[in-house]
């Protein structure tokens, strides 16, 4: 692949910004009590972006240096041209495509999805135990969810589980993540709660630091530490006798100062950062209005962590 880079994709601080999260809809059929409430209130259809012009402003975007796109929500798998998406994507020069999802719709279209250029999918997933899960995401969906797991593994997809860590709520199964990951060769990551949303009054009781569950682990496991880039997002472990662990530590360990990535969301508003709810819309803007707007765009990137932001998660895009 050629080299691709763009000034206008560079911030102030030289921060090249060549990952793209693109939130389809905040639509999501699930309830996860960090992020979202029980009576969320979604974007109407007809305010969505549409298929076209998602495209065209992603192409356009990875003409101007944009490397890597994720698809995010809300739910991603809920549009009903999520798939088309995907294979329409496919056809840019991307260096990685990937989706995250909560797996519910997933295990219906690994099939198709798998002759696409999308092979990087990470899995939500807070609980091992049914009841749990079924009470952190307030729908009765655990089988779906595991079917999804073991069909994007059997299909050979570069998969990654996610799971947000709550003290007192779910903690107690890091250790049984580990052995998961070891049993079935599945790399898991262990999010930290953050201050975002629904979760921020519970955000004291719940937060529990990622070096908090690294010495758990080290306790019982022997794992030797992985490279890791400037921009990544997760440190990550190999372990002896086999499995992967990621820690995302953005409350505890920021990783601002790397920080590559911009987040385009569902209405085609382009923000700088997850937790900034400042952006500009691209829904409507001619190609050579990119240069000034993009521009515009690197100077609202912050340098350093923001402490909370009231807007929901679902609305911003994961």
């Amino acid at each position: 692949m050629r080299e691709r880079s763009s000034s206008h994709l560079i911030d102030s601080y030289g921060r090249y910004m060549k990952k793209l999260r693109l939130s389809l809809l905040d639509a999501c059929n699930f309830r996860c009590v960090y992020c979202m409430p029980e009576k969320a209130q979604f974007t109407p259809s007809k305010d969505y972006l549409k298929t076209e012009d998602l495209l065209r402003i992603v192409k356009n975007f990875v003409s101007f240096g944009v490397e890597e796109v994720r698809l995010t929500g809300g739910e991603p798998t809920l549009r009903k041209d999520w798939l088309v998406v995907a294979q329409k994507l496919s056809e840019l020069p991307l260096r990685k495509l990937g989706l995250t999802t909560n797996g519910f719709n997933l295990h219906k279209s690994i099939e198709d999805l798998s002759r696409t250029q999308c092979q990087y999918i990470n899995i939500s997933i807070d609980s091992l135990r049914k009841e749990k899960f079924n009470s952190i995401t307030r729908r009765p969906f655990y089988d779906d969810v595991m079917k999804s797991i073991f069909m994007a593994k059997e299909f050979g997809f570069n998969l990654k589980l996610n799971v947000v860590v709550m003290k007192s709520v779910n903690d107690d199964e890091v250790i049984d993540f580990v052995r998961f990951s070891q049993k079935y060769d599945i790399e898991v990551r262990f999010l930290e709660t953050m201050n975002i949303g629904v979760a921020r009054p519970h955000f004291e009781k719940w937060f529990i630091p990622a070096q908090s569950l690294i010495n758990n682990i080290e306790a019982h496991f022997d794992w030797t530490k992985r490279d890791r880039e400037a921009d990544d997002t997760a440190f990550c472990y190999d372990l002896s006798g086999g499995g992967r662990i990621g820690f995302i530590a953005s409350e505890s360990q920021s990783f601002c100062q790397g920080c590559s990535r911009l987040r385009l969301d569902a209405k085609g508003v382009l923000r700088p950062c997850l937790f900034k709810e400042q952006g500009l819309s691209f829904k409507d803007i001619s190609l050579e209005d990119y240069p000034k707007a993009l521009s515009e765009t690197m100077r609202l990137k912050p340098i350093e962590r923001e402490k909370e932001l009231a807007q929901p998660m679902y609305q911003v895009g994961g």
